[in-house]
């Protein structure tokens, strides 16, 4: 019997995240395991009298490829691609991993490849974004591999997802809808802001933001949500920053990341576990030892590391840094085939200050 949390769910998706209109073109991507969601959104995306198109992947193809593919092919990109990065109105992915560590052994030259062969896609879609000619959503289908990396039971997991994603509220949509709200709030005081400092463990930066968009996430393009954003200024960044949980990115957990900052970029960058993976993505391009994003964790709901970046960096009293790729309606600058978001812990001695005033201790947001 299909869970119908999962049916919640794919409303607020449609409805809510991505807000699906007759006759638009809206893909749904994920892989097989993700099955009842995706039929889910399906299933809504047609009642609204959209046209679905579904872009299932297979997970152990994605390591075939890095194991056995060329140069020639990692560059190569279906031409076709284009033309659906063009056409569709609407993108929805479904993250439904099996096994979490499928890529732990694969070469990172060869991922780092791929992504900078994937870049222009991803690019003209943040530029579609930014023009409000596209939206996207992207959430996660509880699987018994996410459960195992958060370390709780496949029905454990699925009760923490499902209550971040406040399914259980008498009126979900409307449940977002506060929270957008009272995140606008936070967000118009920054959006006259000038200088971020940032004081922590072994944590010491500072941050210029003059002129940048704070941007309200609010379970529009994440879901479940829960942050607030901007785009720094490119060469603003200076000082350290030692981040609390392990940073998780193509399949490989590096622990303990350490990065010092001079003039906006990265100038020495050390991790205690997968060091080399760590610098080898900061090689992928020039951008990607500049930050891309300066982000505040704000749901309260999200209390626990589970090694999931969409849910850890929404931990409230939190902070998070994406190294690379910046978010055009920003006003981010920083273009790379990168984003490492990575998250800093502020609930235990910890505090940002903005132009002098204390904006956050301790995990606690004051103003």
């Amino acid at each position: 019997m299909a869970d119908p949390r999962v049916n919640t769910v794919a409303k607020i998706l449609v409805d809510y995240s991505v807000e699906v209109q007759p006759n638009q073109l809206v893909r749904i991507a994920g892989g097989t395991a993700g099955t009842p969601l995706i039929l889910a959104v399906y299933q809504k995306v047609l009642e609204r009298g959209a046209h679905p198109f579904l872009q299932i992947g297979l997970e152990e193809a994605e390591e075939l490829l890095y194991t056995y593919a060329s140069d020639t092919q990692l560059d190569y990109v279906q031409p076709f691609m284009k033309e659906i990065v063009e056409q569709i109105d609407a993108s929805i992915g479904i993250w439904t991993d099996v096994n979490t560590k499928q890529l732990t052994n694969a070469d990172p030259a060869k991922q780092s490849r791929r992504a900078v062969a994937m870049r222009p896609f991803s690019d003209r879609l943040l530029e579609r974004e930014a023009k409000k000619e596209f939206r996207w959503t992207g959430t996660l289908y509880p699987t018994q591999a996410f459960a195992q990396d958060a370390e709780m039971s496949l029905r454990e997991f699925e009760n923490f997802v499902y209550g971040a994603c406040l399914v259980d509220e008498p009126d979900p949509i409307n449940a977002w809808k506060t929270i957008s709200k009272e995140q606008q709030r936070l967000v118009d005081w920054l959006n006259k802001a000038r200088q971020i400092h940032v004081i922590g463990p072994d944590t010491d930066l500072k941050l210029e933001v003059t002129g940048r968009k704070w941007i309200n996430c609010d379970g529009k393009a994440n879901f479940p949500d829960g942050e607030i954003f901007t785009g720094p200024i490119e060469e603003s960044v200076n000082g350290h920053i030692r981040y609390t949980y392990p940073a998780c990115h193509f399949g490989r957990e590096v622990e303990d990341v350490r990065l010092q900052f001079k003039d906006g970029k990265v100038i020495k960058a050390t991790a205690a576990k997968n060091e080399q993976f760590l610098l080898k993505m900061l090689e992928t391009d020039k951008g990607a030892k500049y930050v891309g994003e300066f982000a505040f964790g704000t749901n309260s709901g999200i209390q626990r590391f589970t090694k999931n970046t969409l849910f850890d960096e929404k931990i409230g009293g939190t902070i998070h840094l994406a190294l690379g790729k910046g978010y055009p309606e920003s006003g981010s600058k920083n273009k790379s085939a990168i984003h490492w978001d990575m998250v800093c812990d502020l609930r235990k001695g910890g505090e940002v200050r903005v132009d002098g005033t204390l904006f956050l201790k301790d995990g606690k947001i004051l103003i």
